[in-house]
């Protein structure tokens, strides 16, 4: 597909066009990625969305990273000790950490930030109520002690998705509450974010770093040296999806974070394009967000009814992920992941219309009206919207469908308005495994009770389930307890889930050095032929 030169003003002036000084004084031309939706939120800790977790990757960093098998190490630390009894925890930074604003990282950096995050997260909320101080120790340390056991420390501190446990001058930190939008956006990370070039929504724009020292070993996954190869980046947004496929088989952008579904058939046949592979914790799942403070999803019959209407087959097959789905797939924790379980998988196994029907007449139901927030910008979650109503209506739900682009329902999904004052009763969503397979971070286990995400529900018979993971530090008996939350999570339909599958990420053939995670790694990508 050849572009029009109008259409290609369109891509490389309103989506893609920086100033064209800044790349006469560039060294080569910028490194060029189409995000799923628009940037409007720049602070990890406040948003829950992944575009600001893949802007925050470029412009943070972490103390602790995952690498691409799934095992945590040391990135900003240097490393640490514990106590025998596992209750102090003593860390050290390493050397060479630098804010953009030239001033050093220190110990008081790392406090204020983890404090931050942790009344924010759910991990973060478990890991500070197990915790009974957190303090400096020295410029370059701090130390963790317990009140309690907690098994999961450091894969608390190297979480790698919503909400990340980034790290940013104290300043900012201790100023900011966590739902705040911090103002000010300054990391320590390989990438530095031009404020000045930002068009919320359209384009962001970073440059290389030239005072991040990265580690010596190689990148791997999020952990390991983080290497900028490229002077500039821009992420940008085309709420045009064809005209994405377009862009990146002409060579007008280089890395797709979601390839539309279908196109993926001749991308795979396009010698210059690469399709992504990640699996496992890289893979994806489709749910449904419900509004567990309004009626009817109060009512837990209404709930299950919901599970009901999810046909993972339809779904995968509605949405083109019917190749690199796993529709067979009913585990809350992702299959394929440590904790994966089929224990009470039985109720949603094969999901029909007619048990819906039925669950909502037990129910007693009343024709209330539920209004569904359907994203028509997302190449993701606007498909399975389309899915979605037409088997809720289907059921009997008496819809009010809401069209509007992701960043304005992400919005109002965070409100907890009645519906006739700009409420919400469901939205269509998408999580990766690095948030889903973890018990703590899934999103229909780890907030229970937790009252700080927009779904609200909280489930008596979860609570000293979670307690009794949060402290266990034995892999077997973990994955015992994780069977059961999966149990009670199904039982109780606080996340319905809706399908597992691969993420279509894409990138042209001259790059070097792509690290395939499921979700755009900036770092260490390189052109061929320089």
């Amino acid at each position: 597909m050849m572009l029009t030169r109008r259409q290609g003003l369109a891509v490389a002036g309103v989506a893609l066009g920086a100033p064209r000084l800044a790349l006469a004084q560039s060294r080569e031309r910028p490194f060029r990625f189409v995000v799923n939706v628009g940037l409007q939120n720049l602070d990890p800790i406040s948003s829950p969305s992944f575009v600001t977790r893949n802007f925050a990757y470029l412009v943070f960093d972490t103390l602790v990273a995952m690498d691409s098998q799934g095992r945590y190490r040391p990135q900003m630390l240097q490393g640490w000790e514990t106590s025998a009894d596992r209750l102090t925890w003593t860390f050290r930074l390493r050397p060479g950490l630098t804010f953009h604003d030239g001033t050093p990282v220190t110990s008081e950096d790392v406090v204020a930030s983890l404090r931050r995050w942790g009344n924010r997260d759910s991990i973060g909320r478990r890991l500070m109520a197990a915790t009974a101080e957190l303090t400096t120790a020295g410029a370059d340390g701090f130390m963790l002690r317990l009140s309690r056991p907690y098994g999961g420390v450091i894969e608390a501190l190297g979480k790698p998705s919503v909400h990340v446990p980034f790290i940013m001058p104290a300043r900012i930190a201790s100023g900011t509450t966590p739902t705040q939008q911090a103002r000010e956006i300054i990391g320590s990370g390989p990438f530095v974010f031009l404020r000045d070039e930002w068009v919320p929504g359209e384009r962001t724009v970073f440059r290389r770093n030239e005072r991040y020292v990265p580690r010596d070993e190689p990148a791997d996954g999020l952990a390991g040296g983080k290497v900028a190869k490229v002077d500039r980046v821009e992420m940008i947004t085309m709420p045009d999806i064809a005209l994405r496929a377009a862009s990146l088989q002409q060579g007008e952008v280089d890395y797709l974070e979601y390839a539309p579904v279908d196109n993926l058939p001749l991308m795979r046949a396009n010698r210059n394009i690469v399709i992504s592979q990640a699996s496992g914790q890289a893979e994806m799942m489709y749910a449904v967000s419900i509004n567990h403070y309004q009626p009817p999803f109060d009512n837990v019959l209404v709930r299950r009814a919901v599970q009901q209407c999810l046909d993972r087959t339809e779904i995968l097959a509605g949405t083109g992920f019917g190749e690199v789905g796993r529709p067979n797939c009913a585990a809350m924790f992702m299959c394929g992941t440590t904790y994966t379980s089929d224990r009470g998988s039985d109720a949603i196994a094969q999901p029909s219309l007619e048990r819906a029907q039925a669950l909502l007449r037990e129910s007693g139901y009343r024709n209330e009206r539920v209004v569904l927030l359907h994203p028509l910008d997302s190449a993701l979650l606007n498909p399975f919207g389309l899915v979605l109503i037409d088997r809720m209506k289907r059921a009997g739900f008496n819809l009010d469908i809401q069209g509007s682009d992701w960043s304005s329902i992400a919005q109002r999904w965070v409100q907890r308005q009645p519906l006739d004052r700009g409420g919400w009763s469901v939205v269509p969503v998408v999580y990766t495994g690095f948030d889903m397979a973890d018990p703590l971070s899934n999103l229909g286990v780890g907030f229970n009770c937790t009252d700080n995400q927009p779904w609200g529900y909280c489930e008596a018979a979860m609570t000293p389930i979670i307690e009794r993971f949060e402290a266990e530090s034995d892999p077997a008996r973990r994955r015992e307890l994780a069977a059961e939350l999966n149990r009670v999570a199904i039982e109780r339909a606080t996340f319905p889930i809706a399908g597992q599958f691969r993420a279509p990420a894409a990138w042209r053939t001259e790059l070097r050095g792509v690290i395939d995670f499921g979700f755009p790694v900036i770092w260490n990508i390189e052109r061929g032929g320089r």
